[in-house]
């Protein structure tokens, strides 16, 4: 990180952060999750399914993702965002490749249930990490940030997905869940060696805060006590009602 004289570092590490947001959610929904109907028909016809089959494994996706997005807060609260993202990235791309060595339907919706299980894990984290990198006035920026991931990622699949199937055939299917999965592996270990839980890992206050030295760290210190106390959470009527609409 470049320094420029006694002003400190040129970057705040914040935006660093978000970037690797934004990766993760390229990996996670991009990659993981939208670019599955483009691999749809080629994947039909190579595994010999039905169309129930195809939709069953679209929805063990979606049931795995809603699985760990339930826990994945409480999994970041414990052991930190970049730890759970980091495993739920690996758990991703590995769980994508073996998608592609698929012999049979039950073997497939088994690793599509795995890959969703490692989308809630990773997309959960990812977009609380503006509420702890930015003050309040600025997390909207945060969010949009890494939320933009999803389409970039949908948008990359989009362009590389066909290219792939064109180039490999039949076999074209497998070839882009080994090539997905292996791009995410590589985001993994990107995002694990630039991610950054709290701003006190870095000795730096949340962008956009007037707050600074160590008046900054005890308010993180107190941020983290009170992000800990989950009953408080449970008592606000709005969370219910959102987390039930999420869930429909």
């Amino acid at each position: 990180m470049k320094r420029d004289g006694s002003r400190g570092p040129v970057i705040h590490y914040g935006w660093i952060v978000m970037a690797m947001g934004m990766l993760t959610t390229i990996g996670a929904h991009g990659f993981g999750r939208m670019a599955y109907t483009l691999i749809l028909p080629p994947m039909k016809d190579g595994l010999h399914l039905t169309y129930a089959q195809l939709g069953l494994l679209g929805t063990g996706n979606f049931l795995g993702y809603l699985c760990l997005a339930i826990i994945g807060g409480f999994l970041a609260a414990k052991f930190g965002a970049r730890v759970v993202i980091t495993l739920a990235l690996i758990l991703m791309g590995a769980t994508m490749i073996m998608t592609g060595m698929a012999q049979s339907f039950g073997f497939a919706l088994v690793m599509r249930i795995l890959t969703g299980f490692g989308n809630g894990a990773a997309y959960v984290p990812a977009m609380a990490l503006g509420s702890a990198w930015f003050a309040m006035k600025r997390r909207g920026v945060a969010t949009g940030i890494v939320s933009a991931g999803i389409g970039v990622g949908t948008l990359i699949g989009g362009l590389i997905v066909p290219y792939i199937l064109k180039s490999y055939g039949s076999e074209g299917w497998r070839f882009s869940w080994y090539y997905l999965g292996g791009a995410v592996l590589v985001i993994s270990s990107i995002v694990h060696a630039f991610i950054r839980s709290q701003p006190d890992e870095k000795g730096l206050s949340p962008i956009g805060s007037d707050a600074g030295g160590a008046s900054s760290r005890l308010k993180a210190e107190e941020g983290k006590a009170k992000a800990l106390q989950w009953q408080l959470v449970y008592r606000v009527r709005e969370v219910w009602y959102l987390g039930l609409v999420y869930f429909m």
